[in-house]
């Protein structure tokens, strides 16, 4: 089962930026059962522990995104694509899985599957023994949707504007936090059923 998703921004990895990696958008499927701890829980202790956890997960997929990108040699690329209407090329993009031990920052092992692409890191959090190939095509697909239909890397997108799209293309392809075997043709449906509920 996937516990998050979650869209959070990249600094490019040469540069000495000192501003702080923002997660822009997070969706967690499931909550946390936290038994052994003696304080009261409430609504809004729980909602700030799960943004500190999100948070140490975006910050981690920033580090593994620049370690990566510094040791293949290859020369970072600009931050925003030349235009809006240009195709980001998703096979070339920095990606990886790492796990998460428990209790860092999760009671339970999770594993993180991330991809970065341009300026933004996208991340699915997993239970630990999900299955990888399918989670990385998850991502990869969720990422060409959110791109495609959201405009995401045009300058002016606002993502807190465009929550319910966003959320839209999760609840058909990724529902209750479900990874989902999709062959291309139901993909193309979903697709269309998404794009007809949202028009562009």
């Amino acid at each position: 089962m996937v516990h998050a998703f979650l869209i959070h921004t990249l600094r490019a990895p040469n540069t000495e930026d000192t501003g702080l990696c923002r997660v822009l958008y997070s969706c967690v499927f499931g909550a946390e059962k936290s038994p052994d701890d003696p304080r009261p829980h409430g609504a809004e202790r729980d909602r700030l522990l799960r943004k500190e956890q999100i948070l140490a997960v975006a910050r981690q997929v920033e580090s593994m995104c620049r370690l990566q990108q510094q040791a293949s040699g290859r020369p970072s690329m600009d931050l925003q694509p030349q235009s809006s209407d240009e195709q980001v090329p998703l096979h070339e993009a920095p990606r990886g899985a790492f796990r998460l031990a428990a209790g860092d920052p999760f009671q339970e092992p999770r594993t993180v599957v991330w991809l970065g692409v341009l300026s933004l890191g996208f991340a699915l959090v997993l239970d630990a023994h999900e299955n990888l190939l399918l989670a990385e095509g998850t991502l990869r697909l969720l990422a060409r949707l959110l791109l495609d239909h959201l405009r995401l890397l045009a300058p002016s997108t606002n993502l807190l504007l465009r929550a319910d799209r966003i959320e839209g293309i999760l609840t058909r392809f990724l529902p209750h936090g479900q990874l989902l075997f999709l062959n291309d043709q139901f993909v193309q449906v979903l697709e269309k059923e998404f794009s007809a509920a949202w028009p562009r």
